[in-house]
């Protein structure tokens, strides 16, 4: 299994993993845990990252932590919207390296690929991790999106209301797996409280709220945003780290909200999990989610968590390890904010029992396993 050290070579898979990358997501962080814990078990792994030919591959944020794995990446360089060019350069990467599995993250690679993988006589694997919803748009990508799953060997979604959506959706029960995320451990350990402040540039003497995520409204940053007026009484200030095509409504909505003072912008910051001792409480205000691992970040760190119970967020958290609100709902994670800082010990220790429900259930053994014994079922 992936959790042991050296498999015997008659057990050894060949993996390629393939994923459009962002500068950093969710998807990012679990292609990095899968290819560097496939790795270390002895498995032959490599990470193609279709990247269009304006980005800077060298600098890309996706690419250090692999090759510092030691896993092998492979750019596949193609002008946007280039699908012809960029099914013919994985139909190649395939026959070249004959894979056991091809096992693709994210919609673009699971609609322009896939299909041309498994033409190539390739089993496909692919992890879904949810949907954004939005514009008319990006409907319509969806349900393409949607159909294409259809034609998997193996669909995993990261939570067990995301399964249940996928089978009402087409992908047929037999090839769909409920796999939450797991919390392979960074090399590296959180700061210290005062250094991470410090990074920061956290005000003394506020009560510091964290929000970490994509700009996008899915991630409902803006109902944030609308409960901070509920709070002003609090000598607090917030903390929004992540980019995203909303920052600059955000931004406005924030000015007219009169929060000019009190709401930071930090953008991408590296490393981030190091980061969230500084967080007196982090805020997750999605309107939903798969498994998220921000707040796998936030448990580690035993960061108190106020988050909407939507997706798979009831699964990892009790409400006795965090405290849970509905979505989109300004009032209830204002008042939950409140009672954080209210009572910080309370809070304290429901963020004790989260690190050590991280530790019991969120493990990345079990979880390798588990996508081990997947990608033997369509071998």
């Amino acid at each position: 299994m992936f959790h042991r050290e050296g498999v015997t070579e008659s057990d050894r898979l060949s993996v390629l993993h393939l994923i459009a990358p962002g500068d950093v997501g969710g998807a990012e962080r679990v292609v990095h845990a899968l290819a560097s814990g496939q790795r270390r078990a002895g498995h032959r792994v490599t990470v193609g990252a279709v990247l269009s030919n304006g980005a800077d591959h060298r600098s890309h944020p996706f690419l250090a932590p692999l090759e510092r794995a030691g896993v092998e990446t492979i750019l596949l360089r193609v002008p946007p919207r280039a699908y012809r060019r960029e099914r013919s350069a994985c139909v190649e990467l395939c026959r070249r390296l004959r894979p056991d599995v091809v096992h693709t993250h994210g919609i673009r690679v699971d609609v322009v690929d896939a299909a041309v993988a498994r033409r190539a006589g390739m089993p496909t694997v692919t992890t879904v991790h949810g949907f954004t919803g939005g514009d008319f748009k990006m409907w319509v990508y969806e349900r393409l999106w949607r159909r294409a799953l259809r034609g998997f060997d193996a669909v995993v979604a990261v939570s067990r209301p995301l399964a249940r959506d996928l089978e009402r959706t087409g992908v047929p029960p037999g090839r769909l797996h409920a796999v939450p995320n797991a919390w392979p451990a960074d090399d590296l350990p959180p700061f210290p409280r005062y250094e991470a402040r410090q990074q920061l540039a956290v005000p003394d003497g506020r009560f510091h709220v964290g929000w970490v995520g994509r700009l996008t409204p899915e991630k409902g940053a803006d109902v944030l945003l609308a409960a901070l007026p509920l709070l002003a009484d609090l000598p607090m200030v917030v903390s929004v780290v992540g980019d995203g095509r909303g920052r600059p409504q955000l931004q406005a909505a924030a000015a007219r909200l009169g929060l000019g003072d009190r709401v930071r912008w930090l953008g991408n910051v590296a490393a981030a999990g190091r980061l969230f001792t500084a967080f007196d409480v982090f805020a997750l205000s999605s309107r939903t989610e798969g498994t998220p691992i921000v707040l796998f970040e936030a448990m580690a760190t035993s960061t108190p968590i106020v988050a909407s119970a939507v997706g798979g967020v009831p699964d990892v958290l009790a409400p006795q390890e965090a405290l849970l609100v509905g979505p989109d709902d300004p009032a209830a994670l204002a008042q939950a904010i409140r009672a954080v800082h209210a009572d910080p010990a309370a809070a304290a220790d429901r963020a004790r029992r989260a690190q050590q429900r991280l530790g019991s259930e969120f493990a990345p053994g079990p979880w390798l396993e588990r996508y081990e014994r997947i990608y033997r079922s369509v071998g």
